[in-house]
């Protein structure tokens, strides 16, 4: 026999008799006992109807819907709607772009003259005493009251401009790394010539007030930063910004490379010596980019590739790969001997078959090899791969104290054209591998190529209000990116040497470069967003860089290589990747599947987009109009003094965010709100101000057709009977950014203090998107209200968000976060204008209530009293909501719900509550499932230390393994053996890494990058009602389900109280990981996308000085002990 719960009916007013015998034939063990409990239809039907014009009265009145909808009709005949050319507006915006962007390459450039102008003129002096500003050490005093050395005053003042930093606007300072010496030679000196930066910095402000930091970054570590400020080490008193490292350095100093690493694990690098070695990979790795690829080989008695993934290729040296390779490298052990010679063989394979497909940078080439001495013949290796053209560097980084080796090791650079390095010490990794960019410079510098850079999005960590700024702005808005250039020395005596002075930039943020594509152009849920040559995302409203751990914010280890096929991932095919990364002009339309509510809720829109590129840059910019809304725009035209008069009424709001009038440039300008400059440049008080005409004519077009709210909700308010107790606030916006508020509470016994706040993101206009508010019922029928209850809950559905409960919150911080949650309920809709046939949504209107207030109605409304009329009734009666014999939900259109008996119900998704009648719902049709993916989302990941010890695999061995072990350390410890290696010695340290990583045995939770599927939820519309049951055992739940006209929202009473969990397990939102096998994850990391390559490439140079190679003392060695050591590794292996 068929079960019951297989048969279902979507009933329409038809009447219930038929959907009863449909319950009854489907059930022949339904007794008469259970046909009394029967729900009937009707009356629920009857409670909706009866529960939707009380509500739909409610918010018709409080929200004046209706009142605005007629004046934008009266309006109709003055209107114009105009279609928007998406291919022109684009163009426009880039243009824009370009001439914004040329500003600041035009600041630099001035810059890099200056400086080398200055280097030219400047003769070096060993002996140079300068007192400088240290921005580390300024206004500091010592105990006595005096300045401290390096530490004079410096004045300081808060900057709006600067985002309320105190800095100094007439001088620039100079910060140190802790490892460089603020008073070496070269720093002085190197200080002193660029005093005549400042002079530069403060010109380059005047005439571009829109600049914000500008730098100077030496080759020698000092870092020259304009406006001058008070920089703070870190909780240890350590300053580790070091401008060498930024990625803006890296790219001005080179051009594209390909590097393959190769590490030497063998036995005689275990210990300090390794630490060592596995740092300096990591520096190494820190020095690439974008436009750069790599690959790691380690090597002992064979060669073995760190990711054997990789095996054989070059990979792209983005964030994501770049700490791929750095967990990795962590795991290397050090055994066995070293043989180079076939790691070397490898690595040209490596790089001349990248060459040969046309993959890799097709720039620069270099072999990086980190070793504590090379034993074999090798030369034979770069006879037969390098020799004579030497297109390959090879970089030679000796590890360890000793120089046994040193020559050979010197040798393989020098004759490689390359640089050969020592490093003894951690402290010595930093200075010692930036020497190969200075090698690799040199072609760029001998030329004069003053190629200019733009760097990929990167978020600027070093600021101290960091974190503010994290809490304060959307965070596709908080990044930045730099221009920069290189400068060189002029100087004739040095020109072969190619020396490298440094790189001079400025910071451009993309909050500033995106205000030039105005919101109130794209529509509602239009939107722009820049993405680089490579692919990668720049700006874009859907990219989340942040995640947060406890209480505090954090940025995504692949924040700034986030793809553009991951945000738009519609796009299957990748055809406006592919278009936007070769530089074209076009346009693509899409279906797409929109969230909002950071994913609980899904849009279905259709999308044009419109790309191009932005000349004289890597980037590209696409704007997005969505079919309804963003095709056209609504033009009126009224008065300025008419205007004038609603606009500055008390209710009146602009958004705070966008630009109507350029408040930045002049410092005068910066004290007024949005709204008070653009009241002052209509007034004529700053008629100075660069405003945006078209936006204003729209802002007082609104202001007047929305005047007569104000006057309607204060009569409401000054009213004999009163503003209904829970109905808090009456609020409208405009698709210029206007908005009208009036709060018929105050501030003390408003429930809902956030709403419509500064800090409330999700509820005002911003520069990345319209109000939820407007956008979700922009796709509601016209005059229907969408109710929904604003979750500031960040455990959200994109999991961006972790919270480790057992160490950095407490249970009271949770529910202190959220207490307001779940207490208010918002309602509004949208209002429309018609002219000739073209429909634009001109405003969204609403009202924000208690959710007490909605319950109260809601459980007054399902109830019926003792003396109801049953007679016509079937079933049930009178039957009530508030009987323990019915469960009854308010929920919306996505399944939340926004009314249950449970309170801790409230703002969850139904089939988390009941997984049994939202299965059936789903069979019936009445609900379907959507899936979407998420590729920025954070997954945690166990990451294991386990022992490196190998297994003893029978006593003999056990022996021989130990007997090796003793004579070859004790070999190794003869050939160390000296005076100095004994005063500095490194063998206790030594001693301690290796128990450390043998005997750690930990598990890990850490958060990880990862894509995820997860599911939304929407009703379909067309259904009015249905019931139907569902059978659990022995024991049957009926449930009735209908719609609530003029609105989102759905009534659903279930009767039974069966526990169906084991049979239905409830259908939560939960986001599931993209598990993906060994060969899918392999080619998805090495896969190469479509990417340009950027326009230049200095790689070699007739005039180079490749002698200037590098070099160390050496010191003598014990032949006897270096032959015993090989024969005692011969003889054990």
């Amino acid at each position: 026999m068929q079960h019951p719960d297989d048969r279902s009916t979507g009933l329409g007013r038809t009447g219930p008799q038929i959907a009863l015998w449909i319950i009854f034939s489907s059930c022949l063990c339904f007794s008469a006992d259970a046909e009394k409990l029967l729900l009937p239809p009707e009356t629920v039907q009857q409670w909706a109807n009866d529960f939707g014009n009380q509500i739909y009265s409610i918010v018709t009145k409080y929200s004046g819907s209706l009142l605005l909808q007629k004046k934008f009709k009266d309006v109709e005949p003055i209107i114009k709607i105009e279609e928007v050319d998406g291919s022109e507006l684009v163009l426009k915006f880039a243009e824009e772009m370009e001439r914004m962007l040329g500003r600041k390459m035009k600041s630099v450039k001035s810059l890099a003259e200056n400086a080398e102008d200055a280097d030219l003129y400047h003769d070096y002096n060993a002996s140079l005493q300068f007192d400088y500003f240290n921005s580390v050490l300024v206004n500091t005093m010592d105990e006595d009251g005096n300045y401290v050395e390096l530490g004079k005053e410096f004045i300081l003042e808060e900057n709006e401009h600067f985002n309320n930093l105190p800095v100094n606007t007439s001088l620039s300072n100079i910060q140190v790394p802790t490892n460089v010496y603020n008073k070496d030679p070269d720093i002085l000196n190197g200080v002193y010539m660029s005093e005549a930066l400042n002079e530069v910095f403060v010109e380059n402000f005047e005439k571009d007030p829109t600049l914000t930091w500008q730098f100077f970054g030496s080759s020698t570590g000092f870092f020259r930063i304009y406006p001058g400020i008070k920089w703070t080490p870190d909780a240890n008193g350590v300053i580790s910004f070091d401008c060498r490292n930024r990625n803006w350095y890296i790219q001005a100093a080179t051009s594209p490379k390909d590097l393959v690493i190769v590490v030497d694990i063998s036995g005689s690098m275990k210990g300090l010596r390794l630490t060592i070695a596995k740092h300096t990979i990591n520096t190494i790795l820190d020095t690439l980019g974008e436009n750069d690829f790599v690959n790691i080989i380690a090597y002992s008695d064979y060669v073995h590739y760190v990711e054997p993934c990789f095996k054989g290729t070059l990979v792209q040296a983005d964030l994501d790969n770049r700490e791929h390779f750095k967990l990795l490298v962590d795991e290397l052990h050090a055994k066995g001997e070293g043989k180079v010679k076939k790691a070397l063989k490898e690595s040209f394979r490596i790089l001349n078959e990248a060459t040969a497909n046309g993959q890799g940078s097709l720039c620069n080439q270099a072999i990086m090899l980190i070793t504590d001495g090379a034993m074999e013949d090798f030369q034979q290796v770069f006879e037969d791969y390098n020799w004579p053209e030497k297109r390959v560097r090879v970089f030679t980084y000796l590890i360890g104290r000793e120089m046994t080796f040193a020559d050979n090791v010197k040798w393989i650079a020098c004759n490689n054209k390359g640089y050969y390095t020592h490093i003894s010490t951690l402290a010595d990794v930093q200075e010692n591998v930036m020497e190969y960019l200075h090698v690799l410079s040199r072609p760029m510098v001998i030329n004069h190529d003053h190629d200019i850079i733009w760097t990929e999005a990167y978020m600027d960590s070093v600021l101290p209000n960091t974190a503010e700024l994290f809490n304060t702005q959307a965070q596709s808005l908080l990044l930045m990116t730099t221009v920069a250039m290189p400068v060189f020395s002029k100087k004739n005596e040095t020109r072969s040497h190619g020396i490298l002075l440094g790189v001079v930039g400025t910071d451009v943020p993309l909050r500033e470069l995106m205000k030039l594509a105005p919101r109130y152009k794209l529509g509602v849920h239009g939107y722009a967003f820049l993405n680089t040559n490579n692919g990668y995302i720049l700006s874009h409203p859907d990219l989340r860089p942040l995640y947060k751990e406890g209480k505090k914010l954090k940025p995504k280890p692949n924040y700034n290589s986030v793809d553009l096929s991951e945000v738009e991932w519609e796009d299957t095919d990748e055809i406006l990747r592919t278009a936007m990364v070769k530089g074209e002009t076009g346009s693509l339309s899409l279906d797409v599947r929109a969230t909002v509510e950071k994913g609980r809720r899904v849009l279905f829109l259709k999308n044009d987009y419109f790309y191009t590129s932005i000349n004289e840059t890597p980037f590209s910019l696409g704007i997005v109009l969505t079919r309804g809304h963003g095709k056209y725009i609504l033009l009126g035209n009224v008065s300025i003094e008419e205007g004038l008069h609603d606009l500055m009424q008390p209710d009146v709001t602009l958004s705070h965010e966008w630009t109507y009038c350029e408040t930045d440039i002049d410092p005068q300008h910066r004290k007024y709100t949005q709204l008070q400059a653009v009241i002052r440049y209509l007034t004529g008080k700053e008629p100075d101000l660069e405003c945006d005409e078209e936006l204003l004519q729209e802002v007082l077009f609104d202001a007047v057709v929305t005047a007569p709210l104000e006057a309607y909700w204060t009569a409401l308010l000054l009213n004999e009977t009163g503003v209904e107790e829970g109905i808090e606030t009456s609020f409208l916006g405009t698709r210029a950014g206007l908005m009208r508020i009036t709060r018929f509470v105050g501030t003390e016994k408003r429930v809902a203090k956030k709403f419509l706040t500064n800090s409330d993101k999700e509820s005002i206009f911003t520069m990345d998107h319209f109000p939820l508010w407007y956008r979700r019922a922009a796709e509601n029928p016209p005059g229907n209200f969408l109710f929904y209850i604003p979750r500031e809950d960040t455990r959200d559905v994109f999991k961006d968000y972790e919270y480790d409960y057992n160490d950095s919150l407490r249970t009271e911080d949770l529910e202190q976060e959220y207490k307001d949650d779940g207490k208010i309920v918002i309602a509004s809709t949208v209002v429309t204008v018609t002219v000739n046939k073209k429909v634009a949504v001109a405003a969204a209107i609403g009202v924000q209530m208690t959710l007490a207030m909605l319950e109260k109605r809601f459980w007054e409304t399902t109830r019926q009293p003792n003396d109801t009329d049953c007679s016509s009734v079937e079933g049930l009666c009178p039957i009530s909501c508030d009987s323990p014999e019915l469960s009854c939900y308010l929920m919306d259109s996505n399944g939340f719900i926004l009314i249950s008996k449970e309170k801790k119900e409230i703002g969850k998704f139904f089939g988390e509550v009941d997984g049994a009648v939202m299965s059936q719902l789903l069979r019936m049709g009445m609900f379907k499932r959507v899936t979407l993916y998420d590729y920025q989302a954070m997954c945690k990941s166990s990451h294991h230390h386990t022992s490196s010890a190998r297994p003893l695999l029978s006593p003999f061995y056990g022996l021989m393994s130990a007997l090796k072990w003793f004579l070859t350390n004790f070999m190794l410890f003869l050939l160390e053996f000296n005076i100095c290696g004994l005063w500095h010695s490194d063998h206790l340290a030594e001693a301690k890494a290796v128990f450390h990583a043998s005997h750690k045995h930990k598990k890990l939770d850490v958060m990880q990058p990862c894509d995820t599927e997860y599911s939304s939820f929407v009703y379909e519309p067309s259904v009015k009602e249905t019931n139907s049951f569902v059978q659990c055992a022995m024991c049957q739940k009926m449930f009735v389900m209908q719609q609530i006209a003029n609105s989102n929202l759905l009534m659903l009473v279930i009767q039974g109280e069966c526990d169906c969990a084991r049979r239905f397990p409830p259908i939560t939102l939960e986001p599931k990981e993209v598990k993906y096998n060994a060969s899918v994850k392999c080619n998805r990391m090495k896969s190469q996308k479509i990417r340009r390559r950027p326009d230049s490439c200095h790689s070699f140079h007739p005039e180079e000085n490749a002698k200037d190679c590098g070099g160390a003392c050496q010191i003598s060695m014990s032949v006897a002990l270096f032959l015993a050591s090989l024969t005692a590794s011969v003889v054990l292996r």
